[in-house]
């Protein structure tokens, strides 16, 4: 879906990270919120390039994933605490898709679909990488992403109100997980 279509899904959206991050929001953390995640949900898809993909089980929608291209004038890289190599911030418009947001519900993890979303996000991009932003301590993801391919780059914190410290995760194109 581009950025209109999945303002038209915000709803569904929005119940898919409930039931994904129900944990977190029971946390309290302001960063985790559902109000919180939404704002970025809202401004995340005033971008360029937007696109989500929603997973199915049968009718069930059980995950999402979404991102864009960076474009050259972004906040993405605000935050950063040392850039790794001259020139990583450098963005021209067609050098890095951001992955921003890649959930699936309790109920359906351990399947797969994760992964499936992942490549089904990321295969056809032209772009000659990707980046996303993860928790140091999210093992479980840090896990996968490691085994799909991404390698850490650098830690930022993004300038969200609440934001955590992040690792910076790169995966260069071709796909290869």
């Amino acid at each position: 879906m581009d950025a209109a279509e999945a303002r038209r899904h915000r709803d569904l959206v929005a119940d898919i990270h409930r039931d994904a991050y129900a944990d977190r929001i029971a946390a309290g953390e302001e960063f985790d919120s559902e109000q919180a995640f939404m704002t970025r949900f809202e401004a995340y898809t005033s971008r360029h390039g937007f696109d989500l993909i929603l997973a199915y089980c049968d009718d069930t929608p059980v995950g999402q994933i979404w991102g864009w291209p960076l474009p050259v004038q972004n906040r993405w890289w605000e935050g950063l605490e040392s850039e790794p190599e001259p020139g990583f911030t450098r963005e021209d418009g067609s050098r890095t898709f951001a992955l921003s947001e890649i959930m699936v519900r309790p109920a359906w993890r351990g399947q797969g679909i994760a992964h499936a979303l992942h490549d089904t996000l990321l295969a056809d991009r032209t772009e000659q990488r990707a980046t996303l932003l993860v928790r140091p301590d999210n093992t479980i993801a840090y896990t996968a992403y490691t085994r799909w391919g991404w390698r850490k780059a650098a830690r930022l914190r993004p300038g969200w109100s609440g934001a955590p410290l992040m690792d910076v995760l790169i995966l260069p194109f071709p796909l290869r997980s």
